[in-house]
């Protein structure tokens, strides 16, 4: 197994969930369980054991987060949004929305381009 350490994105994603969603996290006091520093602000690597309050009830609500702390599958850029999604097979966007998206911008570029050759 490869050390791999989180990002920067990836730590500032943790960093936002904690003081977010966290039910044991309050601002004045840190982690209460802990009565200090919050465990999961100094955690390093998808390898080391995340909190189990975070892992169970927190986590969930970031998708590509969960995904780098399972490492099952890598997670990629919407192609549209820029949002990171855990794709399954050939999956290109995040959601149904951003593939209507695409598909209209597709359309409307086909269409301008046949209107220019018409023209000619």
């Amino acid at each position: 197994m490869q050390y791999k350490e989180f990002t920067r994105r990836e730590q500032q994603a943790i960093r936002r969930l904690v003081t977010d969603m966290c039910a044991n996290y309050d601002d004045k006091y840190g982690c209460l369980p802990l009565n200090g520093i919050c465990y999961m602000f100094t955690i390093i690597s998808p390898n080391s054991p995340p909190c189990k309050y975070f892992r169970d009830a927190v986590l969930p609500l970031n998708p590509s987060l969960e995904t780098v702390f399972s490492g099952i599958r890598e997670t990629k850029p919407c192609k549209i949004c820029g949002a990171e999604f855990a794709p399954t097979g050939r999956q290109a966007y995040c959601s149904e929305k951003c593939r209507h998206i695409s598909r209209r911008l597709a359309t409307a570029a086909r269409v301008r381009k046949h209107r220019q050759q018409m023209q000619m």
